[in-house]
């Protein structure tokens, strides 16, 4: 396996950032930013964007599914029965099982609610689909979903769409080392140097939207995360040195004239 492949349900793909399709102020400049961020999954909102109504414009004529994976997402769904309804929909319409599972608790902070997560990904694992989920940064809530089937752990950096970074470092360290799943961070980026950190950390990837999407200059920021997660997994796998509270001399200390 090569080390800079994520692997995903035993599909492989070169680049670790997953970008979402929502927010852009039209579907071109969507597409030109998934373009230049390199990124091989977008995320689909199946009740919010278009793949149905042919009269309207539909993201597959400017995202080719054929090039690009699309993972449908149960964004805005906020009771299981909501979010499984909206998965098995998106089965029927484009057979995708490999899935982003979102169940949300409140309309303000949009955290997820992770009892109504879990019973979903228990019912969705069993019905075959390849769950993806969206959860809090809780290491036993993490590792209860991957009990019950999840594909990948996708935890929240920040609040969806805050732009605060990573917030919890240490629970991410701690579901890292509890986990061989892909670890992905979802939510909460604000700027490139946060993909950075994540992959430092040790996740497999990061998933960007408003990030991107609102940024005043989005390609820009788009060609920014590409490095960012780059740079990021590089250097976690390079091993960085011990932190120490004294400094260390960077040349010898004998010999001096």
């Amino acid at each position: 396996m090569k080390k800079n492949d994520l692997v995903i349900a035993n599909k492989r793909f070169k680049s670790r950032l997953i970008v979402g399709t929502g927010k852009y102020r039209n579907m071109q400049e969507c597409a030109k930013s998934v373009k230049l961020s390199g990124a091989e999954i977008v995320t689909v909102a199946v009740r919010r964007v278009n793949i149905i109504d042919k009269k309207k414009p539909l993201l597959m004529d400017y995202i080719d599914p054929k090039k690009i994976t699309y993972l449908p997402n149960t964004a805005g769904c906020f009771s299981s029965e909501e979010a499984l309804r909206t998965l098995r929909l998106a089965r029927e319409i484009g057979g995708w099982k490999l899935v982003k599972l979102e169940v949300l608790g409140d309309k303000k902070n949009l955290f997820p609610e992770m009892i109504e997560t879990l019973k979903s990904t228990e019912v969705l694992t069993k019905e075959g689909f390849k769950v993806m989920v969206y959860c809090n940064d809780d290491p036993l809530m993490a590792k209860r979903l991957e009990n019950v089937g999840a594909c990948a752990i996708m935890p929240l950096a920040a609040p969806i769409g805050s732009g605060l970074g990573i917030l919890n470092k240490v629970n991410i360290r701690i579901i890292r080392t509890q986990t061989k799943l892909p670890l992905i961070i979802d939510a909460g980026l604000g700027q490139a140097s946060d993909a950075t950190i994540a992959m430092e950390l040790g996740c497999d990837g990061v998933l960007v939207n408003t990030a991107i999407a609102k940024a005043k200059k989005p390609f820009q920021m788009a060609l920014a995360f590409k490095d960012a997660v780059k740079a990021g997994r590089h250097s976690y796998l390079s091993g960085r040195i011990e932190k120490s509270l004294v400094g260390s001399r960077s040349s010898p200390s004998k010999g001096i004239i």
